[in-house]
């Protein structure tokens, strides 16, 4: 995906894949203070599972893996 994502629909709350293949729980999208940029707001499902935020446009972004193109993040299942 790339930057038109933040205005073509809303980013869904749930699991997601990381392209190396961890698994993280997105909570939503926040706003920063000061710039008004879209921030995912997730959390690893290992580890101590702290909170981290990406900036929407780089969590949606698409990468080159070996010649392949993947989703940074893959959408797994909707949030229980």
């Amino acid at each position: 995906m790339d930057s038109t994502h933040e205005a073509s629909e809303p980013l869904r709350a749930g699991r997601y894949r990381h392209y190396k293949g961890r698994e993280y729980t997105v909570i939503g999208v926040a706003r920063h203070s000061e710039t008004d940029e879209a921030l995912v707001v997730y959390r690893p499902e290992y580890g101590d599972r702290r909170l981290w935020v990406r900036p929407l446009t780089m969590f949606c972004e698409t990468l080159y893996v070996d010649g392949v193109e993947v989703e940074r993040f893959k959408f797994l299942d909707d949030a229980t």
